[in-house]
């Protein structure tokens, strides 16, 4: 796909636009973006194709601008002299055949007025004459700066009195490399060798090695000046090949300064190395937090415990009354201290990124969801422990154990009536066969007692060493909050890995679009020739 200026300049502002809503870039980073210029001489016209030469009197109050773009009409198009000492207006003198129908809504129509010539020899120029840049109607300023834009070159006028004006001057080193230059001492019938140098050497502190400078003269009984030489000189660079020169030599400054800004921009996200230690940064951060919050939690932990212990069969039997029970708790795991704890240690970490040139915005956008969500992990997470807990109450032995001794209040007892009921069997038939006496009341008497005794056994063994409530709800809240930490740990580890991803997302897009611009220089063929007068009149 080819790109030009203007397109490379709607990538930047889509590109500076998601940005700035992301969080990546700052407001005035995005409105440098935004303020990228596509305004060019070629929008004054609906039609593609060749065009002619703009070019314009650009200077101070009272230097005789307008009676130079009289001089070369020959007719007052413009109003100048007495009748009109400042310049509010802007005057156009072009050729009949010249369209400029539509002009963009920011130059004013009303504002502007038009002349136009049947001279063959000047079809392919548009003379403007601008407003007085100095005066102190910002207005005039305005205008001057909506119309730069549009300008191919631009004719600095002075005066040998007014050579020196400081914000013309200002303009010149701000516009410099912008435009074709072209400079007129004017009213010369009243200037002196000194000032010309004087002028020609500020030129030279400007960049113009060997700029192009008129003498002319426009007042009445006209002297010999060289004001044909200035005319000359705009007729011979109206041809397509230099316009065209023009146009790609102001696109190419444009998308250099473009580049630099997406470059300078580019330093707003921070390096892929400095993500990169985000990770670590958050463990060492949190590695001290997660220490501090366990040895705060002791205590409400232990009344925590408690609590649960007395309402384990609401919350193992009754779901319903179990929500009740645990919302009645005194003792909250995640209260004030413990949110203000964990704010404390992403706000470091926040800071911490800062300080290695991390945009935060977005890293804070990421990180609040966690500051919501981990009250609910901990609450959840020591609920569940603390259910499962209470379910299987004390450790593995303990419980394998109470198994066994639960399996023996069974066995034990219907062991023992088992062999009573054999031996009183075998008795009653050895009796009968025999001179044997029948069991007696010994007998009785202890295999009664083995009977109560193999039952009574378990039964106190298992009602003796029942594990605590307390203690298993204790351990299981200790569990659900280690398993808490690790989870929000986790949380943030993630949050720091969309961060990476968003980052390198954006570093992406935006070296896709300076290598776009690298791309258009590499293809714009500069082919002005350093001995020409055209590169006489362009700053390096």
């Amino acid at each position: 796909m080819a790109y030009d200026y203007s397109s490379l300049v709607q990538s930047a502002k889509g590109w500076a636009e998601q940005a700035l809503a992301a969080g990546w870039i700052n407001n005035d980073a995005a409105q440098q973006l935004s303020d990228a210029d596509i305004r060019s001489p070629d929008t004054l016209f609906d039609r593609d194709g060749s065009r002619p030469l703009i070019v314009a009197f650009m200077g101070g109050t009272g230097v005789g601008k307008s009676s130079l773009l009289n001089r070369l009409a020959g007719k007052a198009i413009a109003r100048a002299g007495v009748e009109r000492p400042t310049s509010r207006e802007v005057t156009l003198f072009h050729h009949h055949s010249v369209a400029i129908k539509h002009l963009p809504e920011q130059l004013p129509l009303a504002q502007i007025k038009t002349a136009e010539h049947d001279n063959e020899s000047r079809k392919h120029v548009v003379w403007i004459d601008m407003p007085d840049f100095d005066s102190t109607e910002q207005s005039n300023k305005h205008q001057v700066l909506e119309w730069l834009p549009h300008i191919d070159v631009l004719i600095y006028v002075v005066s040998p009195e007014r050579y020196r004006d400081e914000k013309a001057w200002r303009l010149l080193l701000m516009e410099g490399g912008k435009h074709a230059w072209l400079f007129v001492l004017n009213q010369w019938d009243r200037g002196q060798t000194e000032q010309y140098e004087d002028f020609k050497q500020q030129l030279h502190k400007a960049g113009f090695a060997e700029p192009i400078i008129f003498k002319t003269v426009c007042a009445e009984g006209l002297q010999a000046d060289e004001f044909a030489a200035l005319e000359s000189t705009i007729s011979a660079l109206a041809t397509e090949h230099i316009i065209a020169q023009l146009g790609q030599r102001s696109a190419q400054i444009k998308t250099d300064a473009l580049k630099q800004h997406l470059q300078n921009t580019g330093l707003l996200l921070g390096s892929a190395s400095a993500v990169q230690q985000l990770t670590r940064l958050w463990q060492d951060q949190w590695q001290r937090s997660a220490q501090v919050l366990q040895q705060g939690f002791a205590w409400p932990i232990q009344q925590l415990a408690r609590h649960y212990a007395d309402h384990a069969a609401d919350l193992l039997n009754n779901p319903a009354a179990a929500k009740y029970a645990t919302s009645g708790a005194k003792f909250n795991l995640w209260d004030e201290w413990a949110e203000a704890r964990f704010d404390d240690a992403l706000d470091e970490f926040v800071i911490n990124a800062d300080q290695l040139g991390v945009p935060v915005t977005p890293l804070k956008k990421q990180l609040s969801v966690l500051r919501e969500k981990a009250p609910k992990i901990v609450q959840a997470q020591s609920e569940l422990a603390a259910r499962q807990a209470l379910a299987n109450p004390g450790n593995v032995l303990h419980r394998a154990f109470l198994k066994f001794m639960r399996l023996c209040e069974i066995i034990l007892p219907l062991t023992a009536i088992f062999w009573v009921g054999y031996q009183v069997f075998i008795g009653y038939y050895t009796s009968n066969m025999t001179d044997v006496d029948y069991l007696g009341v010994n007998f009785a008497v202890h295999s009664s007692l083995l009977i109560v005794i193999t039952w009574l056994t378990p039964f106190f063994v298992l009602k003796n060493l029942k594990p605590s409530l307390e203690k298993s709800a204790l351990r299981g809240l200790n569990k659900g909050l280690i398993c808490a930490i690790d989870m929000i740990h986790g949380e943030v580890l993630l949050a720091i890995e969309n961060i990476a991803r968003q980052h390198a997302e954006q570093v992406k897009q935006l070296d896709g679009i300076i290598a776009l611009c690298s791309a258009v220089d590499a293809d714009r063929q500069s082919s002005i020739d350093g001995n020409s007068p055209l590169a006489r009149m362009l700053i390096d």
